[in-house]
């Protein structure tokens, strides 16, 4: 059966273009071209996918739809349209339940496979598309029988603090505290901690506290009776239950509400839960993790968080540092994402020119490995063949004159950078990408404009306009 896919974007012809090419691989689509028209369409029909733009015309924007969106149902896969220019923005919509953001000019190739990985992803829960890292400690080689992914650890010295923590903390039953920016892999190493336990062989259940009502929550966590509330038409699990003998990890833990937290505060201190509409209490045993981009500490003092079950949970707490601490694991990490990606596209690219690897060690990161893993998908979707240049890389990262050598032996930490034009370097990387294209092609341009996916008088229109400025 074909998934269901939801366009909402103020903009007529691109919604009629992905129509079109989602179409023919397959998918259901439907569009809608407002904010208020698409949720209409949305609470009216059943839909596993909505691809939103983050800019529409009316009063609400990406964001606004996506949390209305989870509140009416937690398990749609929502993606967000957004600009380079928007990474903070993409971040913060990943915060609020977006399962990932595709940024413009939008590649449909690229399009189709964030879509066939977040398919994958929702069709294999517990199975997690790891940004970091998928390879145990290196005073270990085993493997969980539950773990598909290869671990990658790096080198630099926050990397390897990082992991005697873990190491540390791993063969207890300590509840843990990961405090770490978006992106920064929190859900990789809740489980690296459970695939370095005792509890190992048993479940590791992970749930988004993020956007999930007061109802839902408590649903999700304890489970509930059939007809405890409307839409309760069967008995189910809670994510207790479901983990017992293993781990939960609860992502966003900050967002619980205050009746939420009372009742994990219960079921932490007896060991004991009810469904929601029983009476029947069940023993569970759980070591539970839990992450957050908020300062709990600060939470509890400010009223937002309960202080007694601040102290439950943080019986060891881990700060997960963000990339632009981690400069050294840079080129691994480079390395190993491209892997992924050409095995994912069928393709052999052999690496990245120098002055890629430059640009990727300056640039500040703000969606930390997430936007790093983006960056190097799309890289290689727009490399024919050969080595990723700065012509395939987005204009946050080439908007960058090195004024400082980067050291060979050393971290990295005082590369100096100095913004230029952005505007002008994009429009210069658009021109290499167009030319090495051409050159792949002997200058064909019919040919040309179809592997860069537009039609051949928009193509001579930028050769035209590239040689006017010259």
């Amino acid at each position: 059966m074909s998934k269901s896919i939801l366009i909402i974007d103020d903009d007529a012809d691109m919604c009629a273009l992905l129509t079109r090419f989602l179409s023919k691989n397959g998918y259901t689509v439907e569009a809608a071209h407002s904010g208020n028209k698409g949720l209409e369409k949305f609470k009216a029909g059943k839909f596993d996918i909505v691809l939103c733009d983050f800019r529409l015309g009316d009063k609400k924007d990406g964001k606004d739809i996506l949390i209305e969106i989870k509140q009416h149902n937690p398990k749609t896969i929502v993606l967000i349209i957004t600009g380079y220019s928007d990474i903070k923005t993409a971040v913060d919509v990943i915060k609020a339940g977006a399962y990932d953001y595709i940024t413009k000019p939008l590649i449909p190739d690229e399009v189709l496979n964030v879509l066939q990985a977040a398919i994958h992803q929702s069709e294999n829960k517990g199975d997690t598309d790891n940004y970091t890292n998928d390879r145990h400690l290196s005073n270990t080689n085993k493997k969980s029988s539950g773990s598909n992914s290869e671990f990658l650890i790096g080198e630099a010295p926050a990397t390897k603090a990082l992991y005697n923590q873990i190491a540390i903390v791993a063969p207890t039953n300590y509840s843990v505290i990961l405090n770490g920016e978006s992106g920064t892999g929190k859900e990789v190493i809740a489980k690296t901690i459970h695939e370095l336990s005792s509890r190992k062989s048993k479940p590791f259940i992970a749930m988004d506290c993020g956007t999930l009502s007061k109802e839902l929550a408590g649903s999700e966590l304890f489970g509930h009776l059939k007809g405890a509330f409307t839409g309760a038409i069967n008995d189910k699990e809670g994510h207790f239950e479901l983990a017992n003998g293993g781990t939960l990890f609860l992502d966003e833990v900050a967002n619980l509400s205050s009746e939420i937290q009372a009742s994990l505060l219960r079921v932490i201190q007896e060991r004991k839960i009810k469904r929601i509409g029983g009476n029947k209490e069940i023993d569970v045993d759980v070591r539970i993790i839990v992450a957050t981009n908020e300062n709990l500490q600060d939470a509890y003092k400010h009223g937002k968080f309960r202080e007694d079950l601040y102290h439950r949970f943080n019986e060891f707490s881990i700060q997960l540092p963000p990339l632009r601490e981690r400069k050294n694991d840079i080129p691994s990490f480079a390395d190993f994402f491209l892997q992924k990606t050409n095995k994912e596209l069928g393709k052999n690219i052999e690496g990245f020119e120098e002055e890629v690897m430059k640009m990727f060690i300056a640039y500040s990161w703000p969606g930390n490995l997430r936007e790093f893993k983006n960056v190097i998908r799309r890289s290689a979707l727009l490399t024919i063949g050969g080595k990723i240049s700065p012509a395939t890389l987005p204009a946050e990262i080439t908007g960058f004159i090195f004024t400082k050598p980067i050291p060979a032996a050393e971290e990295p930490q005082a590369v100096k950078a100095t913004a230029v034009d952005l505007k002008d370097t994009a429009s210069k990387a658009e021109y290499e990408a167009i030319m090495q294209v051409l050159k792949e092609v002997n200058f064909n341009k019919t040919k040309a404009a179809e592997l860069l996916n537009i039609d051949r008088k928009t193509l001579y229109n930028k050769i035209k306009s590239f040689e006017d400025a010259q």
